[in-house]
């Protein structure tokens, strides 16, 4: 056990949530860490308990309000028991390269796919807070954009739909950078690699569009200074103010310095080894970020891409200590409305975050 006497072992796990019983009572403290408060009355007290009902489904003693344990959680109106949901976020915050739906499916033995796919998706949406901090303050921050898809079958050659997403990383210097500097200084001739002396800290990544393609602005140059909006907009929501913003030569982040952000930008120019010195972090998190949907879960749809970025984002930066993620998913979770399987598939479910 850690020292928040939360399980780090699956046999720990198993021990400390065997059924639905323990689940609901740990639940139950997570919502009301000071005993049950009536949400009608704010009366502090035991409530009654319907020992014959399935669900959880407790009564204030002053004002008989009937309060289910899981509403206004991700669990709402579920039918599959508590003892599953834990069982699924244990799974998805503590395995290392994250889970498809499919292998969700088979290990916690459920019937359909639908199922399994729907409790994934609730469960990320729980894994965004709506007031979470802005990253950088005292580090800087890397800001770039990538297109994640590939090619379509069946649409002859080249990459079709494909989703813009745009990136911010903060670069947090090593505590022991100096001693690295000195120890790989004879085998680097022209200077160190940055990222032998640096390290990513915190990161966001949101779904954007309106941003050119590549392709499109060498085709046409005067689509350079579109998406400039939707970019500086992503940085003032996500980035604190005053941080340096390190970005490349794109016209789209030249009002960030109006903005209040001291502005590092350098032209790339297709130089491998000017991406590598100037925006070393934001390169490797596109790159893991595109095995992951790939390896992981063979590509997917643009109408959930926000979902999985959430998912990326919620594990990387809790990559340090991902046992403990399990508790901050379901911390997260009881302060979040999740959508139903229609508002999925409609795209009519807007993030609180």
């Amino acid at each position: 056990m850690d020292p928040r006497n939360f399980p780090t072992s699956l046999p720990e796990f198993q021990r400390v949530f065997p059924d639905d019983a323990s689940c609901a009572k740990y639940l139950e403290t997570l919502r009301w860490p000071n005993g049950f408060t009536c949400p009608k009355c704010g009366v502090v007290g035991e409530p009654y308990r319907f020992a014959t009902r399935k669900s959880t489904v407790l009564r204030c003693r002053v004002c008989s309000e009937n309060v289910s344990l899981t509403a206004g959680t991700v669990m709402q109106k579920t039918h599959t028991p508590l003892s599953t949901w834990f069982w699924g976020a244990y799974l998805v915050t503590t395995q290392t390269p994250g889970m498809s739906a499919l292998q969700f499916q088979r290990q916690l033995g459920l019937g359909r796919y639908e199922t399994a796919f729907q409790i994934l998706h609730k469960l990320r949406a729980g894994m965004v807070r709506p007031d979470r901090d802005t990253i950088g303050g005292d580090h800087p921050v890397e800001v770039d954009e990538c297109y994640v898809g590939g090619k379509t079958r069946g649409e002859g050659k080249g990459v079709h739909h494909q989703a813009c997403v745009v990136g911010a990383v903060e670069v947090r210097t090593r505590k022991d950078a100096d001693e690295r500097a000195a120890k790989w200084k004879d085998s680097h001739k022209e200077g160190v690699p940055a990222k032998k002396l640096v390290y990513a800290g915190r990161i966001r990544l949101q779904v954007v569009s309106g941003i050119p393609s590549k392709l499109e602005m060498l085709a046409n140059p005067l689509t350079t200074g579109r998406g400039a909006e939707q970019l500086c907009g992503f940085v003032q929501e996500n980035v604190t103010a005053g941080s340096v913003v390190r970005t490349d030569g794109w016209i789209g982040y030249k009002g960030l310095p109006d903005l209040g952000y001291p502005h590092e930008s350098l032209a790339m120019n297709g130089d491998p080894d000017k991406c590598e010195s100037h925006l070393p972090m934001i390169h490797l998190v596109f790159s893991n970020l595109k095995t992951w949907l790939l390896g992981t879960h063979h590509g997917v749809s643009q109408q959930h891409l926000q979902s999985y970025l959430d998912e990326y984002t919620f594990r990387f930066n809790r990559r340090f200590y991902p046992m403990t993620a399990f508790h901050s998913v379901l911390g997260l979770a009881v302060k979040t409305v999740p959508p139903t399987y229609a508002q999925l598939y409609s795209g009519e479910w807007t993030r609180a975050a």
